[in-house]
């Protein structure tokens, strides 16, 4: 992944709103959300929350398709996994690493 690639994702993700949008529709996985499943759990206005989806997209962070009269927003797996290998590359100065674990915000190796 190049620096500009990433650097474009975590500068979408700089946002709370569109943080704690692509949080919710991460955790739905490959079924996505709809704009009004995204309002109805976050109260987002429907004019803000079609600015945030637009920047999340075209970050390449959510995958869009329309089903019918509705679109449905999906984290895009292949970027996310790309971000997080892209932070841990050449992790422990290429040794291999004991495994992270975090507990209430404690990370303990």
């Amino acid at each position: 992944m190049k620096n500009t690639n990433a650097v474009q994702a975590f500068l979408a993700l700089g946002q709370e709103s569109r943080l704690n949008i692509f949080r919710l529709i991460v955790q739905r996985g490959d079924v996505g959300l709809t704009p009004s499943q995204i309002i109805e759990k976050l109260g987002i206005p429907n004019a803000t929350l079609s600015f945030h989806l637009k920047e999340l997209v075209q970050a390449n962070l959510l995958l869009v398709e329309r089903q019918s009269r509705n679109l449905i927003y999906r984290p895009n797996a292949k970027l996310v996994q790309d971000l997080s290998e892209f932070l841990l590359d050449n992790c422990c100065g290429g040794k291999e690493c004991a495994p992270i674990k975090i507990q209430k915000g404690v990370k303990t190796v």
